[in-house]
């Protein structure tokens, strides 16, 4: 049998979750033994579930259908046969039944996430930074790609985020948190997206103006006297209980404005991914951040043209406010 190879770009679609699905079916040569798991493990790091041997899908979305044509390509490159098809499910398996199995595959790494948590903790709250560095960008990846909400989400969340909580008071305590800096170096992790990026931009609107920003790889990474950490574990500024780093800093600041306060909901939305404010604005700044990523490497502009987006979200939700 040879299958069409779906090369051509595919039209866009608004992703419909639990409605829509995006399937990958392909069928690869016996040789090189190597191809069939690379092709496994880059299935596995998307989120794609199998929903046959040489079958797996994903929700349909922008995003997963970018994905699945990279792949497609890789596996024609290397002599194998593939095609993508968007389609609703009609027998055999139910929307409720592939959802579930979704969200076994990602409770899976949330419950070894919880193992390697309470391993590093050891009951006596210390950890290594390198080993906070590894289980915060675990715990990332795995958020990426779960589509639905898996029950064991929060848990894992908790048990990352309660890793040595007495180092990363004792460095909370060391700078004065309440005050506004002047002139501070602001320090977080490289490859910023909509957390970073709007906590960046709120650091020099309303905290400190004159800020300066470093980005590093946490893994080993030791604080120069007077930086500043934010969104990285035992970080003066990060996420704390349900909040975002932007909502952290809004109430270790005393920002008291309904339309930061406001952006600070819709970041949340977009970080978090739980929908817990439901704000519309989230799905059109979560596309922009997406887009963002996909074109530039480089922190710097990141950050310069998100700060153009999120100064025009502020303006409208002023505007707003204000009627």
């Amino acid at each position: 049998m040879s299958l069409p190879l779906a090369e051509a770009p595919l039209a866009a679609t608004a992703p419909l979750i639990g409605e829509r699905w995006l399937l990958l079916i392909h069928r690869l040569p016996g040789k090189p033994d190597y191809l069939r798991v690379k092709v496994r493990r880059r299935l596995a790091r998307l989120g794609a579930v199998p929903l046959k041997n040489s079958v797996y899908v994903l929700p349909d979305s922008e995003s997963a259908r970018e994905d699945f044509q990279w792949l497609l390509r890789e596996i024609v490159a290397d002599g194998g046969e593939a095609a993508i098809c968007a389609s609703d499910l009609v027998a055999g398996v139910s929307d409720a039944e592939l959802r579930a199995l979704f969200q076994q595959e990602r409770d899976a790494e949330y419950a070894a996430i919880i193992d390697a948590a309470a391993e590093a903790d050891q009951g006596e709250g210390v950890s290594s930074p390198a080993q906070h560095a590894a289980l915060d960008r675990r715990l990332r990846e795995a958020i990426d790609i779960d589509f639905f909400d898996a029950p064991k989400r929060t848990a894992a969340v908790s048990a990352v985020a309660s890793l040595a909580p007495s180092a990363r008071q004792a460095s909370r305590s060391s700078v004065s948190a309440g005050e506004p800096p002047m002139n501070g170096v602001w320090v977080t992790r490289q490859g910023i997206k909509v957390d970073r990026i709007g906590s960046a931009w709120l650091i020099r609107k309303a905290i400190d103006p004159g800020a300066r920003f470093k980005f590093v790889d946490p893994a080993g990474y030791e604080p120069a006297p007077g930086e500043r950490r934010f969104d990285m574990f035992d970080g003066e500024y990060t996420h704390e209980g349900p909040r975002c780093t932007f909502e952290t800093l809004l109430a270790r600041f005393a920002l008291d404005d309904p339309a930061l306060a406001s952006l600070g909901e819709i970041v949340h939305d977009v970080d978090c991914k739980d929908a817990l404010f439901a704000r519309a604005e989230s799905a059109g700044l979560a596309a922009f951040v997406q887009g963002l990523v996909a074109t530039t490497a480089d922190d710097l502009v990141r950050l310069e043209r998100g700060s153009v987006m999120f100064d025009a979200l502020y303006a409208s939700l002023q505007e707003n406010a204000s009627r």
